[in-house]
């Protein structure tokens, strides 16, 4: 297992980070009990895996409850917790959803009892929040990590002007700033790479991937032609990701499929490797309903993909220039900097 460095922080996390978005009963994803949810973490930490992924909606709290019953004989040591706040926790009470110093402070709160924890080690904002003030928002993280409730703060499903004027407002109030930002980012959807992947390199952020076989599509059993199998997530309604064009999922599919079968090895070890090796990721979130599965998810840590490879992947799932994006390679190829080529690269190539 490979660690890399989280943004500009001192800590390293795992290329792999175990989901646990399966646990307590989410009839759309999963319904792991505690003694599945302590085997499949054994697994997890044996094969390396130092973070768990959480939040605090997931189940409305039980992902949390089974996670601080799992963590025991040693394992909170070897494990980093990761969990998250913002949707709501009560369906009555206008306070218990947001970005409010209020909902904030009472939901860390909630969440190291039910993690049976002194400290989370990082907190993310699970969402945007448009009518909080980001210095209140700031503040209150900033509060948590400085009382020794939190060690880093991190950011999820952020736009690229929610991140900057967050880091801003960090930077200004001399307040901590996040050190990740949690995206979707696949071979399907590689709409990140506009914004958010050269925000990562410019700022100095790490990347954790949340779904990246995109909710199963990518796992090679949705095939052209054929009905999604029964038991899966978009097979019962599941709407993340959304999928406009089933054409060019399938397409993406084949290589997949036409690699893996060449490697001996799934199509989901195939997604996985690809995300890893792009520019910015930190590291890839992955879950499962069974043992099964996160075994073969394990394995695609030690996969390398060979360049032709990657070529092939990249060309099938290439998204094609938004403006301003298209104006820029046109005219501005000659000053791109770093951060640019992450997105501009693979087009001003062709």
């Amino acid at each position: 297992m490979e660690y890399r460095l989280l943004g500009r922080s001192g800590l390293k996390v795992s290329t792999l980070t175990m989901g646990t978005m399966t646990f307590g009963g989410n009839p759309k994803v999963g319904n792991t009990s505690l003694k599945e949810a302590q085997r499949q973490i054994d697994m997890c930490l044996e094969a390396g895996v130092n973070m768990l992924d959480t939040a605090n909606v997931y189940t409305r709290g039980v992902s949390e409850s089974i996670i601080g019953e799992a963590l025991t004989d040693g394992r909170r040591q070897r494990t980093l917790l990761a969990t998250k706040v913002r949707f709501p926790m009560d369906d009555t009470d206008p306070n218990e959803r947001g970005l409010s110093r209020y909902h904030i402070v009472n939901q860390c709160e909630a969440s190291l009892k039910r993690l049976k924890t002194d400290v989370i080690d990082l907190y993310q904002v699970h969402e945007w929040d448009g009518q909080t003030p980001l210095e209140e928002t700031m503040e209150a993280l900033d509060t948590l990590v400085r009382h020794g409730k939190v060690r880093y703060i991190g950011c999820s499903n952020y736009s690229g002007w929610h991140i900057m004027k967050a880091l801003g407002v960090c930077e200004k109030d001399a307040r901590q700033r996040f050190v990740s930002q949690q995206i979707h980012y696949t071979l399907f959807s590689r709409e990140a790479e506009n914004e958010l992947v050269p925000i990562t390199i410019d700022q100095g952020l790490g990347i954790l991937v949340w779904s990246p076989l995109a909710g199963g599509l990518l796992s090679g059993k949705y095939r052209r032609g054929e009905t999604a199998p029964e038991g899966t997530r978009h097979a019962g309604g599941f709407r993340e990701p959304p999928v406009h064009d089933w054409d060019r999922l399938y397409d993406i599919v084949d290589v997949l499929v036409s690699i893996a079968e060449v490697r001996g090895v799934s199509a989901a070890q195939i997604a996985l490797a690809w995300l890893l090796g792009r520019s910015g990721v930190t590291s890839v979130i992955i879950g499962g309903r069974t043992e099964a599965q996160f075994r073969d998810n394990l394995a695609a840590a030690e996969l390398k993909l060979t360049e032709h490879e990657r070529k092939r992947l990249d060309d099938v799932s290439l998204l094609p220039l938004q403006y301003p994006y298209w104006h820029q390679s046109f005219t501005a190829s000659d000053r791109l900097g770093a951060a640019d080529l992450t997105l501009h690269a693979p087009h001003l190539e062709k």
